[in-house]
């Protein structure tokens, strides 16, 4: 219905639109961009798969920008959309059972795509072999501008960060743009590509460079994705609700070189089996949910265990575990796994995690532990 209602709407009444997918990072780059539009003067509306519903969002008009994250399970019912500029993160296995494997999970991502010509924009991540696949089929097509990005290697076209410098390459010659490593709400190389992204979605809205990296750095970043709810002492409380997968963990626990782990919930095809090389970061694992049997299995004999069963005897734990250490440490909530065995949504279950900690850090709380 939104699509349809946009694609009615004449040429100079009709909004531009930004669609962002992929299987993590979605929703960073979704609120980045929106914060980028809304900071450079930009009427701007946020929504989709992110805070408010599509047809929920306020009635467009002639100038507004619609931001707009999209699932695999939204772009599967969707055929008429049109955006302005797509975004297309990355691709690795996710909710496989529904989209009947991985073929089919592509195709549901790729139907992002389908509707694009000439003068829209496609931002298209190209470090997993998905992403370069699709790159190089639409560029076969040539119908409208394509915009590669990368985390991790040089590019002679499109967007990329090396080493936290971020670099548009879209012109005759590669400019520096920004260092990223100053961005605080942007850490690590999962955030470089959402911000590779983003850059490249609001430069084909029209916006100048400069604009777009001075929205880079005043984004305050997002709710429940490596957010730090609190400091205890020495002891750092990171909220990562949102990694509802193996990938999604797996790029918070990059980040940090020691973490006390809270990780589970129910569990997505796969487990944590493809993190192996992460658990010798793991200084303990404290394990909730349907999950926290099989990964206890898994980590067995690679890292010390807990079964803790609710959020709120993890962090207890994890906390006098962490304070006990006597070291500047870390809380890691990155559990995984989807929120669904215990919790209505990701959402519910970072902020189970807050109370949690809050409820460290009460009179009653400091007096037990005293």
């Amino acid at each position: 219905l939104f699509a349809r209602t946009v694609n009615a709407a004449p040429e100079h009444k009709r909004p531009k639109i930004v669609a962002i997918t992929g299987t993590n990072g979605k929703s960073t780059t979704t609120a980045l961009i929106g914060h980028i539009c809304a900071a450079a003067g930009r009427d701007t509306r946020v929504g989709g798969n992110i805070g408010v519903g599509v047809l929920d969002l306020d009635d467009m008009h002639g100038g507004a920008v619609y931001v707009l994250e999209m699932s695999s399970y939204q772009l599967d019912l969707t055929s008429s959309l049109k955006p302005d500029v797509t975004v297309l993160l990355n691709i690795s296995p996710d909710h496989l059972e529904r989209h009947g494997g991985m073929e089919g999970y592509v195709a549901a991502k790729r139907r992002l795509l389908l509707n694009q010509g000439k003068g829209d924009t496609a931002v298209i991540g190209v470090d997993d072999p998905w992403g370069q696949r699709i790159c190089t089929e639409i560029t076969a097509a040539n119908r409208r501008t394509i915009v590669p990005i990368s985390a991790s290697k040089a590019m002679g076209r499109g967007v990329y960060v090396l080493q936290g410098l971020l670099y548009d390459a879209t012109g005759e010659r590669a400019a520096e743009v920004v260092d990223l490593l100053r961005a605080k709400s942007l850490p690590g190389r999962h955030n470089w590509q959402n911000a590779a992204a983003a850059y490249s979605a609001v430069r084909g809205l029209g916006l100048t460079s400069q604009e777009a990296a001075d929205g880079l750095m005043t984004f305050p970043g997002l709710a429940h994705r490596m957010e730090t709810v609190a400091h205890v002492g020495k002891v750092r409380f990171v909220n990562d609700s949102k990694a509802t997968n193996a990938d999604a963990a797996r790029q918070a626990m990059s980040s940090y070189p020691k973490f006390y782990w809270i990780a589970g919930g129910q569990p997505k095809t796969g487990g944590i089996d493809d993190l192996t090389d992460l658990f010798p970061r793991i200084e303990k694992a404290y394990l909730i949910g349907e999950a926290q049997a099989d990964f206890a299995k898994v980590l067995k004999g690679k890292a010390k265990v807990a079964e803790c069963g609710t959020i709120e005897v993890a962090t207890a734990m994890a906390y006098a575990d962490a304070l006990a250490s006597g070291q500047d440490a870390v809380v890691l909530l990155s559990p995984a796994c989807a929120s669904f065995d215990q919790f209505a949504d990701f959402e519910a279950r970072g902020e189970a995690f807050r109370a949690a900690v809050t409820a460290l850090t009460t009179p009653a709380a400091k007096g037990a532990r005293a």
